[in-house]
């Protein structure tokens, strides 16, 4: 970056944070279109750093790039430094950002003034129309909370005809109701009041909205894919006695020690393991060879792949492993929020099975089955409810778990 952009650590120092301008951004972006070059990445960019501040920035965008070409064929490179050249365009201060930006603006007015059909501009009134809710629709957010939870869009006569889950329902809704993608129009034509569940937790959430869905079988979810992972992680045994890991498609006959939305979640998952656990590539599938990994050879693997490794040795961490991400015939309880400051959530685990889940107040002690089913209520244990479970104990490495069988918490 230093070498493309010339901006050195030195020379950021004293750079305001994002959160210190971001309030500024918004003022004065309100009611605009951002205009980019290469709006894609700036774009991209400032909803990612909103994002960590809890906040949904949405704005359209114009694309100078896209512009050019098809407003300017023929140039040999659409880069913004080598266009301006090219159009005769003054800029100082490039890879500075008040530099590039007024190269942009001057880049953006000859673009307007070569576009004599008006495309630009018809472009752009079309799509504020996006952001003109009904009054109906309008009612039906203001009525709603910024929480976590399940919602459910019903038509006129009652009917469910969408179920999905959020962190903050009112904004979900909101982007259902000003979305312009084919499928939101429908639901946007037909809604006619929402309902939610208040979770706290989006665990909680998550297995709800997956459990409704299969219950009610809106019409608007029928779309969406039978499961929600495709690929598994599985273990056998090799001839050599080591435990042997691999990423392979899900297979509904075996059983895996847990899931993934798709291989490449799978890969990353398991190369984390590798680091952490001191396993060998070979033995986990990451790197093919008849002979050492190559962890072996920069002294990071103790060497399963070439039997220097007892099976005994090796497999124990493999084991640690197995038992962290599989629940398999364990009894525990998953800690997570509540929908009210003193209260929590409780997922039970019996047996290695999904047997439901309950809220209780933070007074009350939660530790033994007995108690837990005076306020779990039943759900279904099937395979999406097992990958929702692991998925998120994965993602969420602080959340409190309490291990029935010999009384303990982890974390």
């Amino acid at each position: 970056m230093v070498n493309l952009t010339g901006i050195n650590s030195n020379m950021l120092r004293n750079a305001p944070k994002f959160y210190e301008v971001a309030k500024r951004i918004v003022e004065i972006t309100d009611g605009c279109i951002v205009v980019a070059h290469n709006a894609k990445f700036d774009y991209r960019i400032l909803r990612t750093e909103f994002k960590r501040l809890s906040f949904d920035y949405e704005k359209e965008t114009l694309c100078t790039v896209e512009l050019s070409k098809h407003l300017l064929p023929g140039y040999k490179s659409y880069s913004l430094g080598k266009l301006v050249r090219a159009l005769g365009i003054p800029v100082s201060d490039r890879h500075r950002a008040a530099g590039d930006a007024q190269a942009t603006v001057k880049l953006f007015k000859l673009l307007l003034t070569k576009d004599t059909e008006k495309t630009i501009i018809q472009e752009s009134i079309r799509k504020d129309p996006k952001y003109q809710l009904e009054p109906r629709h309008i009612d039906i957010i203001e009525s709603l909370p910024s929480a976590t939870g399940v919602y459910y869009i019903h038509k006129e006569d009652g009917e469910i005809i969408y179920i999905g889950k959020s962190k903050n329902i009112k904004r979900r809704i909101n982007q259902h109701f000003t979305s312009d993608a084919p499928k939101a129009k429908k639901i946007q034509a037909q809604a006619h009041a929402v309902t939610y569940e208040d979770t706290g937790s989006e665990l909680v959430a998550l297995l709800k909205e997956s459990e409704e869905i299969k219950r009610n079988k809106p019409i608007f979810n029928r779309a969406l894919r039978r499961t929600l992972f495709t690929h598994a992680l599985y273990d056998f045994i090799d001839d050599n006695g080591y435990i042997n890991l691999k990423i392979d498609k899900a297979d509904g006959r075996k059983k895996a020690i847990t899931t993934f939305t798709n291989r490449h979640g799978g890969k990353s998952f398991m190369f984390k393991a590798v680091e952490h656990y001191n396993l060998c590539q070979k033995l986990t599938g990451l790197y093919k060879t008849k002979s050492n990994c190559f962890n072996y050879t920069i002294k990071t693997c103790e060497g399963a792949c070439i039997n220097e490794e007892s099976p005994e040795s090796y497999n124990k961490r493999v084991q640690q492993l197995i038992d962290k991400n599989s629940y398999s015939n364990q009894n525990l309880v998953i800690i997570d929020k509540g929908r009210d400051i003193d209260e929590r959530s409780a997922i039970l685990i019996e047996g290695g099975v999904f047997r439901g889940l309950g809220f209780f107040n933070l007074n009350y002690q939660i530790n033994n089955l007995d108690v837990l089913q005076s306020i779990i209520t039943p759900m279904q244990n099937n395979r999406d409810s097992q990958h929702i479970i692991q998925s998120y104990l994965r993602k969420n490495k602080r959340i409190k778990i309490i291990d029935l069988s010999s009384n303990t918490t982890s974390q």
